[in-house]
């Protein structure tokens, strides 16, 4: 348990420590007028409680991803712990901080119009369609399990395909409606279940602590096919949402939108993301107590499958209701259905705001917002068509793409503004020589399932090399913009 202890103080005194450094180097102003004062429209720009804003941000960017990602990760042993703390501190919150500020100082622009504007206008059509495409995909992604939970819990005339029409009439609504009338009510209460279910679970790891061993312990890869999925960059892809993701950066705009003073913004953007990091650092260790190891912990089929628990969704019901009772199961059940559900309207949400920006419409009029959102509600119910596996393998690793550009436009805003951009250019140069490794290496990768070099994957060394191929020569690239690009002090 000491080590666990340690690991909560780092992730605790990053926020304190490191992320009010971030806050310095960006250069917040407390006086700088917000765009929910310039741009007031009664649905994307309302003003809401920075309290508030704080849950949503944290339930929009959770969901189920710290807890799935972090169960699922643990397989690859103690390094999963460490990519925890370090990721949360020094990649994914400083990602999920710059980006919210970026747009808080763009008036709430969405995530392509940003990196558009610093990496160039051929990449801001990509970024376009690509993040437009992981929000249909998101959408469409986190409506399957709910569904399909909800219906085992109800009688049988209420299956899965009643509950799929159910939760997606729900995300039409949360799309279409002013983000306080539905969004604003009902996330804070979410978000604070999410956060009381992992206190409790935190409570009981203390009681048994004794199954949990020391993170020093075993340090090596636990895996039951180590050269299959070694750690470097598998568990990296894996463990997402409690280090670092992409998606966090579309969901941060729809907050600076509704940000009342630039003094929130870190305690929203930054420590909305450690809150995450937390959460993850919790049940990864629950995980480990609760089947008496790490190696009880891990899948023993590279997919979802685990021994002795099943699915991690499965292993979350029976650590809730074996430490916490009655009540932790249904806090579980409602965790498993509320979470992915409130990231998959956000989702949406976000498209409709992204296509919105670059197609020039506002959102004022519901005739206008219907135009938008109507397409995605088609596009996103025909992928759902698709099999769940599928859908989720390719979000994991484009979900990191995402993050991987986001990195690199933050890092060169920072370059033009002659402030530390080394904060956000070695975790953009990490990221990227994880994501190239994995789309090379991994199973579902692109050279696999695009390009069909062959039925075996490709060696390791080699997608390594590939990988590390790439943030070599981004990292030439950027040395030559160093030296080219104008650079300015001044305030966007």
């Amino acid at each position: 348990m000491l080590s666990f202890f340690i690991a909560l103080a780092l992730l605790i005194g990053g926020y304190f420590i490191y992320g009010k450094f971030v806050s310095r180097v960006f250069g917040t102003d407390p006086k700088r007028v917000t765009p929910v004062h310039t741009h007031a429209d009664g649905v994307d720009y309302v003003p809401l409680p920075s309290w508030k804003i704080f849950l949503i941000q944290f339930l929009n960017i959770a969901g189920l991803g710290p807890i799935f990602g972090a169960i699922m990760g643990v397989m690859f042993g103690p390094a999963a712990f460490l990519w925890i703390v370090f990721g949360t501190i020094f990649a994914g919150a400083v990602h999920d901080y710059l980006s919210g500020m970026l747009s808080l100082r763009q008036n709430g622009a969405s995530l392509p119009e940003i990196v558009g504007k610093q990496l160039g206008g051929g990449l801001k059509q990509t970024m376009r369609v690509f993040s437009l495409v992981l929000m249909i995909l998101v959408g469409a992604v986190f409506v399957i399990n709910p569904a399909d939970l909800l219906a085992s819990l109800t009688p049988k005339s209420l299956d899965a395909t009643f509950w799929v029409a159910v939760i997606f009439v729900y995300y039409m609504a949360a799309t279409l409606l002013p983000v306080d009338k539905l969004i604003g009510r009902l996330y804070p209460i979410f978000g604070f279940a999410l956060l009381f279910m992992a206190v409790g679970i935190a409570v009981m790891l203390c009681v048994h602590g004794d199954a949990l061993p020391e993170f020093w312990e075993n340090f090596h890869n636990h895996t039951a096919y180590p050269e299959a999925t070694p750690i470097f960059p598998m568990m990296f892809v894996s463990i997402a949402c409690g280090a670092i993701s992409g998606f966090h950066a579309t969901q941060s705009p729809m907050m600076a939108r509704c940000l009342k003073n630039e003094k929130h913004a870190r305690p929203i953007f930054y420590g909305a993301m450690v809150a995450e990091g937390i959460v993850a650092l919790i049940w990864a260790a629950a995980a480990v107590a609760f089947t008496s190891g790490f190696n009880g912990a891990g899948p023993y089929d590279g997919v979802r499958e685990y021994v002795g628990t099943g699915t991690p969704a499965t292993m979350v019901n029976n650590i809730s209701t074996s430490w916490l009772g009655a009540f932790g199961g249904i806090l579980a059940i409602l965790g498993v259905i509320a979470a992915p559900v409130t990231s998959g309207d956000t989702a949406l949400r976000s498209a409709r705001l992204i296509a919105a920006d670059f197609m020039g419409i506002k959102q004022d009029k519901i005739a206008k917002r219907l135009l938008i959102s109507l397409p995605i509600f088609a596009v996103c119910f025909a992928i759902m068509i698709l099999p769940y596996e599928v859908l989720w393998r390719y979000f994991a690793w484009c979900n990191q793409v995402l993050a991987v550009f986001t990195l690199w436009a933050l890092t060169v805003w920072l370059a033009r503004h002659r402030k530390l951009y080394i904060i956000t250019l070695i975790p953009a140069l990490f990221m990227t020589c994880v994501t190239v490794t994995y789309i090379f290496f991994a199973p579902e990768g692109f050279s696999q399932i695009v390009l069909h070099v062959s039925d075996e994957p490709i060696p390791y060394r080699m997608a390594l090399g590939i990988g590390l191929t790439v943030s070599a020569v981004l990292l030439a690239l950027f040395t030559r913009f160093l030296r080219r690009a104008p650079q300015t002090t001044l305030a966007e």
